[in-house]
């Protein structure tokens, strides 16, 4: 210790309470330094995460309307069956030329010129090419209507759609864009007159893929994803929690059961992509299963998930106090009753939150299917999870590689299906572990 003299006294002055002082302001201001760069850190991370939100929000939430166009469509016998020939021959009515009388409608609503070709034309590309189809299956199902005239609500060409909610500028010339001034101003007649208006679109939640963006839906990647966190979750559950019972109650301390810990604790961390190298090599190459089936594409994110569900289970079997299993075996319970019916049930507030944050992983990965197949196109909704079939994420994958603009708004809208989705699993998880958490 150094000391001084006072020059006022002469007494000697010790130096230590001086350095003392500068060390603690020093280790405040490193705590203040510490504070100010993890505030601004989260900062950093949350105005990213606006601006991802907020990208996606604005592109996608039109998607959820859909431009629909009512027409008085007059279902004529000459155009339909001029022959009379249905009784006999139930097909005639499959094939009949349905676009002729969407043709005539618009016409008709529009006060065209039936003999000007390139107007006819123009007008009829304002509607979708799947509105045919329609009056196909209504014809079909109900035969009587041929005769009469009924308004009919079709929806409007995926290229209507996206003028119709300014997604189209307008101003530039028409050469430059998909919409010409004709249809432009047929699109506010018809619109004046409550003919074409804005409803919610239920065929992004019911509809299977389609090259229409108008009529592409989510319906057969919903089914799949519900196929996927089904297969997940009847097998991963039981696997891991016994697998996780096994190895922290009754497995001795080896080196082989300390070579399994540390071999979880690695796939944990494997990229996804190598599961699905090895759902297709073994699962589909080896075993001959269907490819792009829901349950493949299970049994691979099984695989992944695994790992996930075994660590948490191990640790919520590991955070019920020891104290609990002294007073099961002091009581005369065995070891397999002093598990399963004390540690267990306690447990399993961690277990289901593992299983939960496990299956929402799950649900979100995209390369591990696109591997196995389920990228393919398709249209039609699976009965049973081996017919093809394919997910929200990959759906997703698929329509942001489409050229038209009209899927740009169909792939956010899909993003934000899946992020609903997610973020419905998580704040299950949540309120597991705060409704049933024990604090010892």
């Amino acid at each position: 210790m150094t000391n001084i003299a006072s020059p006022v006294s002469g007494t000697l002055v010790s130096k230590a309470p001086a350095r003392r002082d500068i060390g603690i302001k020093r280790r405040y201001a490193a705590e203040r330094r510490f504070q100010a760069y993890g505030m601004a850190a989260i900062a950093f991370g949350l105005i990213f995460l606006v601006i991802l939100l907020s990208t996606v929000i604005r592109q996608g939430y039109t998607a959820f309307q859909q431009t629909a166009i009512s027409l008085p469509i007059e279902f004529t016998e000459k155009t339909i069956d001029p022959g009379n020939k249905r009784a006999t021959d139930p097909s005639v009515l499959i094939a009949a030329n349905y676009g002729a009388l969407l043709r005539d409608a618009i016409v008709k609503q529009l006060n065209i010129n039936a003999s000007s070709r390139p107007d006819v034309r123009d007008a009829s590309a304002m509607l979708s090419k799947g509105a045919p189809i329609q009056l196909r299956d209504m014809v079909v199902a109900d035969p009587s209507i041929i005769g009469k005239t009924i308004n009919v609500t079709v929806l409007a060409d995926a290229n209507v759609d996206s003028a119709n909610k300014g997604q189209i500028d307008l101003s530039v010339d028409e050469k430059n864009r998909k919409v010409n001034d004709k249809q432009v101003g047929w699109m506010n007649e018809l619109k004046s007159s409550g003919a074409l208006f804005k409803q919610f679109n239920t065929g992004l939640f019911v509809n299977g893929n389609s090259s229409r963006p108008e009529a592409a839906g989510l319906g057969v990647a919903l089914i799949g994803s519900l196929y996927l966190m089904a297969i997940v979750l009847v097998l991963s559950l039981p696997i891991g929690v016994a697998a996780s019972i096994y190895l922290e109650e009754f497995a001795p301390k080896n080196r082989l059961t300390d070579l399994i810990e540390v071999n979880i604790n690695n796939l944990a961390a494997v990229p996804s992509i190598v599961y699905g190298l090895l759902g297709l090599s073994v699962f589909i190459n080896f075993m001959g299963m269907p490819r792009s089936a829901s349950l493949v594409g299970g049994l691979v994110l099984t695989l992944m998930t695994l790992p996930t569900i075994i660590i948490a289970t191990r640790a919520a079997l590991r955070a019920v106090p020891p104290s609990i299993r002294a007073a099961a075996l002091g009581l005369g319970a065995s070891k397999m009753q002093m598990v399963f019916h004390h540690v267990l049930p306690l447990a399993m507030p961690g277990i289901l939150t593992g299983t939960i944050i496990g299956l929402a992983h799950a649900l979100g990965e995209t390369a591990p299917l696109l591997l196995i197949g389920m990228v393919a196109f398709v249209a039609n909704a699976p009965a049973t999870p081996l017919d093809p079939s394919t997910a929200l994420p990959v759906q997703v994958y698929m329509w942001a590689n489409e050229a038209e603009r009209a899927f740009v708004e169909r792939t956010s809208g899909a993003i934000i299906v899946l992020l609903l989705f997610l973020i419905v699993m998580n704040l299950g998880a949540i309120l597991l572990r705060r409704r049933f958490e024990r604090r010892w």
